[in-house]
């Protein structure tokens, strides 16, 4: 498979704190005095805010209703712009910047690959190249649970058992991503914040893109 050098993906269930990761991720290679050796930095995240990505999040949020079949080819379209559309992913990556994504295929095999089964989703991703780095945030799901309980709603996967059907598919993929050529980190998301954020920066500093 494509190993897509310079890009990193944060992966794990609702409530692991992949969001509040890429954002300090961001605070940290803002402050250009203290990072002299760092790369230039692009976040990004999806569903992405583009036309596709803005359907799911209102499925997600229970606005509309679609089948998961629908849905599952929403999410391969929307990473199709995120990836190759002007200013996307690989133009990012080309010109020399990190890029780390809050979430890419490996949501869909998992997510997807609950509701829909396995085929669908795997075929529909098949062509994207794999991350040059994957970090996944392993937490309890009934420590994610307590997490989103902050949460004014709750998106359609945010419940106890589906959660847990997530994190165990999660783990039962993670080899076939190291297989794939993507070096696979796992990070206790259960300590505090700036702590995961020290053991994401370490992670992070072992790309090529850093030395």
């Amino acid at each position: 498979m494509e190993i897509l050098s310079n890009f990193a993906v944060f992966e794990g269930c609702d409530g692991s704190g992949t969001t509040t990761q890429l954002a300090l991720l961001e605070k940290r290679l803002g402050l250009p005095a203290k990072n002299q050796a760092a790369p230039r930095f692009f976040p990004t995240f999806e569903p992405t805010r583009g036309p596709a990505g803005l359907l799911i999040r209102r499925a997600l949020k229970k606005e509309i209703v679609l089948l998961p079949d629908t849905l599952a080819r929403l999410f391969a379209a929307d990473r199709t712009e995120h990836l190759y559309a002007s200013g996307g992913v690989l133009a990012h990556t080309g010109a020399g910047e990190l890029v780390v994504s809050d979430r890419y295929v490996l949501s869909s095999l998992v997510y997807q690959g609950i509701e829909c089964g396995e085929e669908l989703p795997a075929a529909l991703n098949a062509a994207f190249p794999a991350p040059e780095l994957l970090v996944f945030f392993d937490l309890d799901p009934v420590i994610a649970r307590e997490r989103l309980q902050s949460r004014a709603a709750l998106e359609i996967y945010e419940y106890l058992e589906f959660q847990t059907l997530v994190r165990e598919r999660y783990h039962a993929l993670l080899p076939a991503c190291r297989e794939s050529g993507s070096r696979v980190e796992i990070i206790d998301a259960s300590k505090r914040p700036e702590e995961v954020a020290e053991e994401v920066w370490s992670a992070l500093q072992k790309m090529p893109i850093f030395e």
